[in-house]
């Protein structure tokens, strides 16, 4: 949500307190994942959305009284009854919203946040979004009061903040780093160390990851639309050819940088300098052996989220046989999503690259691919 934080950045550093409802967790059907937020500002700005209009309405108000008071609130949606002015989730979903007022006082925290987007550097930001009364044997009987709403901030090494206790200080960090590596979002939950029942903490990690990596091997017109949409999905975009005729950023606007060199020889260097990870997707669409079995044959054996290859069926084939001489087990040359993308009987290079982007979005989330209307159950798998 990096225009959620823009905004709530440059508020706060202009001296104007907001009101940040975000989602902290999900059931069901949810129309949003976790780390979705919206932004109420004191002269009734909305920005963002957490349900696509289902709650809005009531959380604008819950959102109007947490700046008023700075007291936080985590409220829960569910699906509405047959009343049609309660509110709730029609798509039979369950969230949970956790409400506070950010203004100056945060900024240090966000600061940080801030410096680590700008160099490039992954940063979370965890914060307590419930607390039951207990004991701790450090500090005797713990206030839910003074944990609520506490944050700490994580850019790589550093921190920023507290959540009130050293040891749980330590333990979130450990875990939100976790959660940061995987560039997710997410809920944590303690109990007070030494506390036989009941009592605990709840802390929502807000991930700020680095965008994830879409490497486009090929400078054809088919790759400036994949370019194009890779941008549009989130991911930093990397063109490469070894034809420098042809890889030029005047002909791939849209991508955050065009390379000069033979693909597999860019792949081995951005795998081992550690550039690339498990949410990397590769477009190999040269079709020509000459550059693309080389590289498939390593791109294979690497776990990155997606490798697709463009060509005929016949291409396909050939370069299967090739990929298996080069002693690829039948494991990895199962994960070549090859002729690329799903049938959508689409044939200019945007309706081809609408067809890769629906299957990079399915290896994702682990979508069929399938018509939602031939499907029984939730639309919103879990991740």
């Amino acid at each position: 949500m990096p225009d959620v934080f823009d905004e709530v950045h440059r508020r706060c550093r202009d001296r104007e307190p907001v009101a940040l409802a975000t989602v902290v967790a999900t059931w069901h059907s949810a129309p949003q994942p976790p780390g979705t937020a919206m932004v109420v500002a004191t002269d009734g700005t909305v920005i963002g959305s957490v349900s696509g209009g289902c709650v809005e309405a009531d959380l604008y108000e819950r959102a109007r009284r947490v700046l008023d008071t700075g007291q936080p609130e985590l409220c829960r949606y569910g699906i509405s009854d047959d009343d049609a002015y309660t509110v709730g989730l029609t798509c039979g979903g369950i969230l949970d919203v956790f409400v506070e007022r950010v203004d100056a006082s945060t900024l240090p925290a966000l600061d940080a946040v801030a410096a680590a987007r700008r160099g490039g550097r992954p940063a979370a930001i965890v914060t307590c979004v419930a607390a039951d009364v207990g004991t701790s044997p450090g500090t005797g009987p713990i206030d839910p009061a003074r944990r609520l709403g506490r944050r700490l901030v994580l850019t790589g090494q550093r921190s920023v903040g507290s959540l009130g206790d050293d040891r749980l200080d330590d333990a979130a960090s450990t875990d939100a780093l976790g959660l940061l590596a995987a560039g997710r979002s997410g809920m944590l939950r303690y109990g007070y160390h030494g506390q036989r029942r009941g009592g605990g903490v709840s802390l929502f990690v807000t991930a700020y990851a680095t965008p994830p990596r879409m490497i486009v091997f090929g400078a054809i017109d088919f790759a400036a639309a994949v370019a194009r949409i890779g941008a549009f999905l989130g991911y930093r975009v990397t063109v490469c050819d070894a034809r420098p005729v042809f890889a030029t950023a005047r002909r791939f606007p849209e991508a955050d940088e065009v390379v000069v060199q033979w693909p597999h020889r860019y792949l081995r260097t951005e795998l081992a300098a550690d550039r690339l990870d498990e949410r990397t997707v590769l477009c190999v669409l040269t079709h020509d052996p000459r550059f693309d079995v080389p590289l498939l044959e390593l791109a294979l054996r690497h776990p990155l989220a997606y490798v697709g290859a463009m060509g005929s069926r016949r291409t396909h084939d050939e370069r299967h046989k090739l990929l298996s001489e080069a002693g690829l087990s039948p494991a990895q040359l199962a994960r070549l999503a090859s002729p690329i993308g799903l049938d959508l009987g689409g044939r200019t290079p945007e309706e081809t690259a609408v067809s890769v982007a629906a299957q990079i979005v399915a290896a994702r989330w682990g979508g069929t691919g399938r018509p939602l209307a031939v499907l029984d159950g939730p639309i919103h798998q879990p991740g």
